[in-house]
C-alpha cells in the first residue's frame, strides 16, 4: 500500500482512517510522522512520503505527531491475513518476542537465520526487528506514563528498556518530549490524575469502523467458564496467563473504542496483555474489505447490510481455546461451560479479584496432562482426546503460536484421536486466529444455510462458500447472527 503514492495521497487528503496503521505519513518540512487520518491541514503532496510502519518512520528520523498519536494506530489487518513467514513474525514481535528472547529467539521460533530475519522484515515494514520492538517498548511506555502515577525508572523497565538513559533517549526521540512532559501534558488534559491504584492501566483499544459488539461479547458472554470469565457491569471480564504474572483484564465495548482496563500483578506484561486483547476481540480486522467482499453475494448482503462490522471472537490462549473446544464437541454451551468449569476448580491456579467473581487462570497444558482420566465426566473417546491434546502441546509437538504455520496447525490437529474438520476449524479460526476457516459442517451455520437457500451437502456449500474467501470466518459469523442464540446478543 505504501508504494502506492497516488492511492496514499487521496487516503490522507480525505482523512480516511480505514487506512490508520495500514501505512504512515511523513512530512519532509516538520519532520513529523501522522496517520492518515491526523486532523490537522494536510500537507502538500510534493511534502510526503510514506512508510509501512511507525518503526520505519522513526528510522527516518521522524517523531510522531502530537496531534494525531499515530503510534496508537489499529495494527495493519495485513500481519493477520497473511500467513507466511514474515506476518507470522510481526504477530511475534506484537506478542513481545522479541523483549523476552531477542532477535535469536525470534529467529529460532521461526526457523530462520537472524540475517534472513533482518533482510526481510526491513524489505517489507522498512525497519528490522530490533526498531519493531523499539516503535512498540515507545508505544508501552507512553501508555504508562500517561495512565499510571509509576515512577519513570520502573516504567523504563516495565516497558522493556535495558536502561533508563535508553528510554529517556527514545521517548525524545519519538514524542519529542521527555517522559516529564508527556506526563505533565496528560495530567493537564485530563479531567482526573492518572489511576493511583497500583497495577491498574485504564486504556482505549482502538479499531476500524464499523464494529458490532452483539456477536462479538455475546460469544464471549455466553461461553464464559465461571471462575475465568464473567460478565459484569457492562463489561466482559477474565483471568489471563501472562509471561511475568497474572492479571486481569475487563472490556467493554465503545462507539469509537473499545475501554480496557487491566490490573497486572508485573506491568512487564501489558504489551503481551495488549496484544492478546486486541487478537480476542479482533480490533486490528478491516471490516469494509470483508464486508465489501460478502455482499458481493446476494444471498449474503441483506446479512452484512443488517449489522456491518461483525468481528470474530478469539482467544487470549490458543492452549486454553483448544482444550474447550474439545471439552464443546457434540454438547450444548451450557454443558461445554460446565466441564470446562471442573477443570479450573480442580487444576487452575488461585488468583484474587477484588472487584468480581474472578477466581482461578484457566489451567495450562502442563497441569491438565497429569490428570487422571477417570475424574473426567466425558465420554471415553473424549477423554482420550483431551489427554491426547494436552500432552502434544504441553511437550511441545503441537503448537498454536502465532509463529505457527496455519496448514501445518491444522495437519498435526487432524493426526489426533477424536479430531475432525469441526473442532480443527473452529481452533484455525479462533485459536489461530485464520480469517478463512469454515465452518461447514457446524449445526448452527448449516440451518442459517438451509434457510438462505445454499446448499445442504458439506461438499457443496464449501465449494459454494469459495467466493467468500479469505473472509469464510466472518461469513460463519454472520451465518449465525440468523439463529437467536444467546451468543448473538449483548449482554444487559
Amino acid at each position: 500500500m505504501h508504494t502506492d503514492t497516488e492511492r496514499c495521497v487521496r487516503a490522507v487528503q480525505s482523512k480516511d482512517a480505514r487506512f490508520d496503521g495500514v501505512f504512515f505519513t511523513a512530512v519532509r518540512t516538520t519532520r513529523v510522522y501522522c496517520r492518515p487520518s491526523c486532523p490537522a491541514v494536510s500537507p502538500k503532496p510534493e511534502n510526503m512520503e510514506f512508510h509501512p510502519s511507525a518503526a520505519a518512520c522513526q528510522r527516518a528520523g521522524y517523531r510522531a505527531c502530537k496531534r494525531c498519536r499515530p503510534d496508537s494506530s489499529p495494527g495493519s489487518p495485513e500481519w493477520n491475513v497473511r500467513a507466511d513467514a514474515v506476518a507470522r513474525a510481526v504477530r511475534l514481535i506484537q506478542d513481545g518476542v522479541v523483549d523476552r528472547e531477542g532477535v535469536p529467539g525470534l529467529a529460532r521460533r521461526l526457523g530462520w537465520s537472524t540475517r534472513q530475519v533482518e533482510r526481510q522484515l526491513l524489505a517489507e515494514l522498512g525497519a528490522g526487528p530490533l526498531a519493531l520492538a523499539r516503535a512498540q517498548r515507545a508505544q508501552t511506555a507512553r501508555l504508562l506514563i500517561e495512565t499510571t502515577p509509576m515512577p519513570f525508572g520502573e516504567v523504563a523497565f516495565a516497558a522493556g528498556f535495558s536502561s533508563i538513559r535508553t528510554f529517556n533517549d527514545t521517548v525524545r526521540q519519538v514524542f519529542a518530549l521527555t517522559p516529564g512532559e508527556l506526563r505533565a501534558r496528560t495530567v493537564r488534559r485530563a479531567a482526573s490524575p492518572p489511576s493511583a491504584v497500583p497495577g491498574v492501566i485504564s486504556l482505549r483499544l482502538p479499531f476500524r469502523a464499523p464494529l458490532e459488539p452483539s456477536n462479538l461479547f455475546g460469544h464471549l458472554a455466553a461461553t464464559a467458564v465461571p471462575g475465568v470469565e464473567e460478565w459484569r457491569d457492562g463489561a466482559y471480564r477474565r483471568t489471563l496467563r501472562l509471561p511475568h504474572g497474572h492479571g486481569i483484564v475487563a472490556l467493554a465495548p465503545r462507539a469509537d473504542h473499545i475501554v480496557c482496563r487491566l490490573s497486572l500483578t508485573d506491568p512487564r506484561d501489558l504489551l503481551y496483555a495488549i496484544s492478546r486483547c486486541r487478537r480476542l476481540l479482533d480490533l486490528d480486522a478491516d471490516p469494509v474489505a470483508v464486508d465489501e467482499r460478502l455482499r458481493e453475494d446476494p444471498l449474503l448482503a441483506p446479512l452484512v447490510d443488517e449489522a456491518p462490522g461483525r468481528r470474530v471472537p478469539g482467544t487470549v490462549d490458543p492452549a486454553e481455546f483448544a482444550v474447550r473446544a474439545v471439552l464443546g464437541q457434540q454438547v450444548s454451551t451450557a454443558a461445554a461451560r460446565t466441564h470446562a468449569a471442573r477443570l479450573v476448580t480442580a487444576h487452575g491456579t488461585p488468583v484474587e479479584d477484588p472487584e468480581g467473581g474472578l477466581t482461578h487462570l484457566f489451567p495450562d497444558p502442563g497441569a491438565l496432562a497429569a490428570l487422571d482420566p477417570e475424574t473426567l465426566a466425558l465420554p471415553r473417546s473424549r477423554r482420550t482426546t483431551l489427554l491426547t491434546l494436552v500432552r502434544a502441546l504441553a511437550e511441545g509437538s503441537l503448537s498454536l503460536s502465532p509463529a505457527d504455520d496455519r496448514e501445518e496447525a491444522r495437519a498435526r490437529l487432524l493426526a489426533l484421536p477424536g479430531f475432525g474438520p469441526w473442532t480443527t476449524e473452529i481452533i484455525a479460526m479462533r485459536a489461530l486466529g485464520d480469517p478463512d476457516a469454515f465452518l461447514a459442517g457446524d449445526l448452527g451455520v448449516r440451518r442459517a444455510a438451509e434457510g438462505l437457500g445454499l446448499p445442504g451437502t458439506p461438499a457443496a456449500f464449501t465449494a459454494r462458500a469459495a467466493h467468500w474467501r479469505p473472509w469464510r470466518s466472518y461469513a460463519v459469523q454472520y451465518l449465525w447472527a440468523t439463529d437467536d442464540h444467546p451468543i448473538n446478543h449483548l449482554p444487559a
